[in-house]
């Protein structure tokens, strides 16, 4: 069994695409446009300009599968009650993720030591999905 965060953007999903690619490295696997849906239904239901929008897309980020869409594209975003933990092995890695996902985004705890960790710090970036990076401490699994 496997979980996967499905993150709606509601029209900016290209925009995160991109601004995720650059901030930690995330890879587009898979992408399909609502105008290439076999289901007519699907496009009628949708607001009009909406033929280019995202309707389903599949980025790897590590290890992850995030998937990503628009949704109904009625530009109200809304990311509460979760968090995306992104995990890495290094202080540098830490600092790097951090600042990189924080460009144009506001921090709720700055990256700091911890008792249960070398690095860790939380941020809402600018599309507003809360992020806590974390470097796992020596001697510790990822998967703890």
């Amino acid at each position: 069994m496997e979980i996967q965060p499905y993150l709606f953007f509601d029209g900016r999903a290209d925009e995160a695409i991109a601004f995720y690619k650059k901030a930690v490295g995330a890879e587009v696997k898979m992408l399909m446009r609502f105008k290439e849906s076999p289901d007519p239904q699907q496009k009628a239901m949708m607001p009009p300009g909406s033929d280019d929008k995202v309707m389903h897309a599949r980025i790897q980020i590590g290890k992850t599968t995030v998937l990503v869409s628009d949704g109904r594209c009625q530009a109200r975003p809304k990311f509460d009650g979760f968090a995306l933990s992104l995990t890495v092995s290094s202080e540098a890695e830490a600092d790097r993720s951090f600042n990189a996902l924080l460009e144009g985004g506001t921090p709720s705890m700055p990256l700091t030591t911890t008792f249960f960790s070398p690095r860790f710090g939380m941020l809402q970036d600018r599309f507003g999905v809360m992020w806590m990076v974390y470097v796992t401490p020596e001697g510790s699994s990822a998967k703890e």
